[in-house]
């Protein structure tokens, strides 16, 4: 636990350079590798790389990540040195995997070498409890990286915000409330301040 932790999001990275930023690539492997670079398996050696959106990832990314999991050894683009690496592997998706197993989109032994401890979130709509408290976390963190003070929100604001279906789950709550939290006038985010399409709804 006092290893490194490092976070991946597979769907940002063009497919072109996601194999240089998960493995490092030596200098003058391809074009505009001015120098060596140490990829993130290598940076979190002993200690946990979280892969997000994993099923983003393309085939021939997969293969090696698989190689890496099973024999933990990498090697950087343009090298043909191989790296002992000890790494421990998070990963998440929103893309239904099984299907993409049988769809041959993903690979079905990556998949079994990934699905050791499961853990399946519901989407928000299925835990409405949670929402206040997503909302109190959003504004909190808001206002620690503005160094302002917390905004609050209206009773009747929340109680519109826990019947919302929310169909693009979490981060399109983080996304609202940040609008909200900037076009609120007061201290207090009210009714008025959220976008009309959700006071519609």
């Amino acid at each position: 636990s006092q290893k490194p932790y490092i976070a991946v999001n597979c769907a940002a990275i063009p497919d072109n350079l996601i194999e240089s930023e998960l493995f490092g690539h030596e200098k003058g492997s391809f074009t505009g590798a001015t120098t060596q670079r140490i990829g993130k398996f290598e940076l979190c050696d002993g200690g946990t790389i979280f892969l997000d959106e994993i099923g983003d990832m393309a085939i021939a990314t997969q293969t090696k990540i698989l190689r890496a999991l099973q024999e933990g050894e990498i090697q950087r683009v343009g090298s043909s040195v191989t790296i002992k690496v000890d790494v421990r592997m998070l990963a998440a998706t929103n893309k239904p995997l099984e299907a993409m197993v049988k769809d041959k989109t993903f690979r079905e032994d990556l998949y079994y070498r990934l699905n050791v401890v499961r853990i399946q979130l519901p989407p928000l709509r299925d835990r409405m409890e949670d929402v206040p408290q997503l909302i109190d976390f959003v504004l909190k963190r808001l206002a620690r990286d503005s160094k302002a003070d917390a905004k609050e929100i209206a009773a009747e604001a929340l109680a519109l915000l826990c019947k919302y279906t929310w169909p693009g789950n979490v981060r399109e709550l983080e996304n609202l409330i940040y609008r909200s939290a900037v076009m609120a006038q007061s201290d207090t985010i009210l009714i008025k301040d959220l976008p009309q399409e959700l006071v519609d709804a």
